[in-house]
């Protein structure tokens, strides 16, 4: 009988060679196969673990798509209105008789304002819809619009069309207030509300303008309607309504999947934010279309507006690399600003803190905000595109840009009271960038 003997190592020592060599081979085998089907479960295991993750990140996003994305609930509320004769308006025949206004990408970031792509027959828009009893914003801090008693409601039935011109100019002067030529902007925004321009406003024509006229955007864009840098109000129904699409609806940045996005560290993605931005002198050329829009805003017909929330992903360009904005809902009127703040209680400074960007002291011997805005709207424009426009700068430009932009920062106060300061620092700085870039073919 063979036999053989193996050491405190597992090794065969002892015995006729065929035999070890056997049971070596042997020993050898199990391991393999043991050792394969120790990788089989653990490769099963992280499969597993893998398909679960995912099926929970697909369920989350999912979640979050329906909650977030409710625009067949928003067109059939505002169609349900239309039928009925509640409301009416250049866009509610194609929206819900003849459908050719369609609801295309979403793009909604809180469930209350609905925003998707569109296409209105030949026109491509974007697509902006309220939900809920909402009339208009409250200047609270968390930036939620507050509900009123029932959309719609008003002008009620009876109501003769002086009276509702009267409440027009009435709230009109409540929100931009006292103005020379107010008559003026109810006049325009009467003529936004004459939708099939028969020279007569309908009371569901009148309705859907009250709800709109709540809206800072929509009453920024007919105020604003002729200038270079606002979207075209396009038309509307109820509270819905279309503007002009922005080709670009961001300054800079690479788009990934949302997958990637999750996993990317901020530092490094604001890093590939800089890298992937268009040529410097169409930059200089959208940051001219900034400031531009900040002499629109402060400086405009109808009073002055407060930007309470300048960051890059409200603001886009054309393919001629003109700035557009791409959503206004946070410029506000200075009147309603300074009125809401006179009224806000504080102890801290922090407490008196509109939006983003919009923010005064607190006085705390009367524990009330104060209605000075700490910084200006050039402030903000220039601090939020400080490293966008100095990246890649020219070096015969780069220093004196910088010093101008620092100059800028440093702007405190609203801009009525340093007005001198303010637009010399404005001009130069679009006096700089222009001479550079006049003469390239980027402009």
């Amino acid at each position: 009988m063979a036999w053989c003997v193996s050491d405190s190592r597992g090794r065969f020592r002892e015995g006729p060679k065929p035999a070890c060599r056997a049971a070596e081979e042997s020993c050898v085998l199990m391991c393999v196969e043991a050792r394969f089907s120790y990788l089989r479960m653990k490769y099963l295991f992280f499969s597993w673990l893998a398909v679960f993750i995912s099926s929970w990140v697909v369920y989350v996003q999912y979640s979050s798509y329906t909650e977030l994305c409710r625009g067949h609930e928003c067109k059939k509320t505002i169609c349900d209105k239309y039928r009925r004769g509640v409301i009416d308006g250049s866009a509610c025949s194609s929206l819900c008789d003849k459908d050719t206004l369609y609801l295309g990408k979403c793009l909604s970031s809180k469930p209350n304002n609905q925003v998707y792509t569109g296409s209105w027959g030949d026109l491509e828009g974007v697509i902006k819809c309220q939900m809920g009893d909402i009339l208009q914003y409250d200047l609270g801090a968390d930036m939620e619009p507050r509900k009123e008693a029932m959309l719609f409601d008003k002008p009620t039935k009876g109501t003769s069309v002086e009276k509702f011109k009267e409440m027009v100019f009435s709230y009109l002067k409540a929100k931009v207030g006292e103005q020379a030529n107010l008559q003026d902007l109810a006049n325009l925004v009467l003529s936004v509300a004459d939708s099939n321009k028969d020279g007569h406003i309908s009371l569901p024509e009148a309705k859907s303008a009250w709800a709109l006229l709540q809206l800072n955007e929509v009453l920024l864009m007919v105020i604003l309607q002729d200038k270079e840098h606002t979207p075209k109000l396009l038309g509307f129904c109820g509270n819905l309504y279309v503007a002009e699409k922005v080709e670009y609806t961001s300054l800079y940045g690479l788009h990934l999947p949302w997958l990637l996005e999750l996993w990317i560290p901020s530092g490094v993605r604001r890093s590939m934010d800089q890298w992937f931005t268009p040529s410097w002198p169409r930059k200089a050329k959208i940051f001219i279309g900034l400031l531009e829009l900040v002499e629109d805003v402060f400086h405009g017909p109808f009073g002055n507006f407060l930007m309470c929330d300048v960051s890059a992903t409200n603001f886009g360009y054309n393919e001629k690399h003109d700035l557009k904005a791409v959503d206004l809902r946070r410029v506000v009127p200075e009147a309603a600003f300074r009125e809401a703040m006179r009224d806000r209680h504080c102890d801290v400074d922090a407490d008196c803190v509109y939006g983003a960007d919009c923010s005064t002291s607190c006085d705390l011997t009367k524990r009330r905000c104060s209605t000075d805005v700490i910084q200006p709207n050039l402030a903000k424009a220039c601090r939020m595109l400080k490293d966008y426009i100095l990246r890649g700068a020219p070096l015969d430009v780069r220093e004196e840009l910088e010093k101008q932009l620092y100059s800028c920062m440093a702007l405190k106060g609203s801009a009525d009271q340093m007005e001198m300061e303010h637009s010399l620092i404005l001009n130069n700085l679009k006096t700089l960038l222009w001479k550079k870039i006049s003469n390239t073919k980027d402009s």
